[in-house]
This record gives structure tokens, sequence and C-alpha cells, in this order.
């Protein structure tokens, strides 16, 4: 079941066009992130699902539900959708408890019980009397998902919900969370700017671009075969060699190299970092090539290699490696590259 849908919406402020015509599809159950640099509309999308704008045309559902279709909108409050915030914007003020009480139509019994509910799904029993800044702001963040999770909505929506906390709480919260989100078996539409957020956590993920949707695919699909070179240059690392393609064997500066892809004629080939083989100078099979600079990164380390045409490249290795600036190396492709025509831009 089509949990929601956005149908040709589109949304204008002033001469700017936020959202151009999207068309959308999250199914029930499904964590979908919405993956776009700042500006290109993803935000405004969120907020039209959620209720806080209207859209100028098209239409919104939500379970089934036509919520909006650019002549009526339902209000916020009558979507059945929870909203997780940037900062989490709990009541300072209030516990814990009455925080993600907040918005429940419940009998005083059955409130308790989902309060209790929502709390233990995100870890959080028992600390109902605390008050927000007595939490971490992982905790806060948590409250902030048990409040959205209680009334049990038909779609949960996070606008940035990580952004404000520090690089190592990130990772950790953002698996906490999709693992949180899987078990309540709950469809959610995830916004961000972090391409590793959105490649961990959804099961899939749209690329948008100028208030357009440039691709939906699984996070494995999207990277290894993006649909564009824009897709390609904003999701991962992508480097890009000119090459004479015949068929399936493409030549250029790495050699003769297997392609994913049939094409003939003149081509540029996506070299991700990670697709290259290092080994030393001695080795017989690769091309000749000389470390210039290293960057560490304690869990790998990206080297960057002159070829003897002076074309320079990028690839990942592991930390241990042991290669250094001035050393010389042997370069190789390990499996087959993905192919663009040469004339492309998007």
């Amino acid at each position: 079941m089509t949990a929601l849908a956005l149908d040709k919406v589109s949304k204008r402020f002033g001469a700017v066009v936020a959202v151009d015509g999207v068309d959308l599809q999250i199914d029930d159950g499904e964590i979908l992130a919405l993956l776009g640099p700042s500006g290109c509309g993803q935000t405004t999308a969120l907020r039209m699902v959620a209720g806080f704008e209207d859209p100028d045309s098209g239409s919104i559902t939500i379970n089934g539900d036509r919520v909006a279709d650019g002549t009526r909108s339902a209000p916020p409050e009558r979507r059945n959708v929870g909203m997780v915030f940037q900062d989490g914007a709990l009541f300072p003020h209030l516990t814990v408890a009455q925080n993600v009480a907040f918005g429940l139509r419940l009998k005083n019994g059955d409130r308790d019980r989902s309060i209790e509910n929502a709390l233990g799904l995100v870890g959080l029993k028992g600390s109902g009397k605390r008050m927000p800044h007595q939490l971490s702001g992982g905790q806060q963040q948590r409250v902030a998902l048990a409040r959205a999770l209680a009334p049990q909505p038909a779609l949960i929506l996070l606008d940035e919900p990580f952004s404000s906390l520090d690089a190592a709480l990130r990772t950790r919260l953002r698996t906490d969370v999709q693992v949180i989100l899987k078990q309540a078996g709950v469809t959610a539409l995830l916004v961000t700017h972090d391409q590793e957020e959105a490649l961990s956590m959804a099961d899939r993920v749209a690329v948008m671009w100028e208030g357009r949707i440039l691709q939906v695919a699984r996070p494995d699909e999207l990277y290894l075969r993006p649909a564009s070179r824009r897709v390609a240059e904003f999701v991962g690392e992508a480097q890009f060699l000119p090459g004479t393609s015949e068929g399936r064997t493409v030549h250029c500066a790495l050699g003769q190299v297997p392609a994913v892809n049939p094409a003939n004629g003149s081509v540029d080939i996506m070299v991700r970092p990670e697709i290259l083989r290092l080994a030393p100078a001695t080795e017989p099979e690769g091309v000749l090539a000389s470390i210039r600079s290293r960057f560490f990164f304690g869990h790998d380390q990206l080297l960057d290699c002159i070829l003897t045409d002076g074309t320079l490249i990028r690839a990942r290795t592991n930390a241990y490696s042991g290669f250094q600036p001035g050393d010389n190396v042997k370069l190789s492709v390990r499996g087959a590259v993905l192919t663009f025509p040469r004339e492309a831009t998007v």
C-alpha cells in the first residue's frame, strides 16, 4: 500500500519555483530519504506534506486520503502525521512525559500507557519525570521521536533531525532511529543534506535538485548506478575520465577497462576512489602512477595519484596499506565502470 503520494506537486514563492512538478511515492513501512543541497526544495516539499505550506498545483495523498490538491488543503492536525524537527522543539517548561503527551487525545490511563510505550520504544523508559535540560542532545531527539510516535501516525516526517548533534552522536543516533522506526513499522520521510545519512538509513533515496526529483533508487543502486552525471557528482565522490568505448570495453588513461553499460564512441567513465586498486610499481598489471599527497582518516585514506600523462586521480585504500607521497605505484580498476555520453552534463 502507498502511504504517501505526491502527484505533480509544485510550489512557487514569487518568481522562485521551490518545488517543480514532483512525483513521489512511499510504500507503507518504508523509510525514504529526500536528499539534496540547500535550497533544492526538499524542506518545502516536507512542509507541504505536513500541511504547513499549501501546494500551488498537484495533489498530496496520505494513506489513501487526499489532503491537498491545489484548491483545498487539510490542516496539519487532521493529517495524522508526526513531525521531528531539526532541534527537537521540546517545550522546556514541560517534563519528558508532558512533552510526549502533547497532542495525545486520550483519557488518563490510555494516555499514560501510550507515553510509556513511546518512551520504551526509544529507549527512555522511566524518564517521564525528567526535564528536557536534564537530557543530552541525543536523548532530547529521542523524546522528540517518542512524541511523534505516540499518536501512532500514518507517517513520520524528519527534518534534518541530527544536524545539531556532534558527528559521533549523529552516527550512533541515526542507527538507533532507523531500528526504532523499523520496529514501530512506521512509514518515514527523512529530509537531509547528508549523503551518508541518507544512504545508511533509508530503504530508498530520492535525489532532489532545483525543485525536481532526479532519481529515486535503493542506496546501493543510487551510488553504483547513478542515472546522470549530476547525481553521480552529488552522491559520493565521482571522478570522470575521457575514453573510447567499444561495447563493454573502454580505452582510457587507466588502460583497457570493462564497462557496466555498453556504448560506442567517445564517453566519460565514472571512477569512484574505492574502485581503484593500488599495488607496488613492480607489479606487472596496471598503469604507472606516483602518489602526490595523502589524506588520512583513520579507517581509510585518500591518495592523490598522478598518471604518466599528467592525469590526477584519487584512490581510496585502507589505513594500513603503507603507501606514502612520493611512492611509485601501479593503478588498476576493480570491477566495471559506468559510462556516460561525453556531451552529457546532467
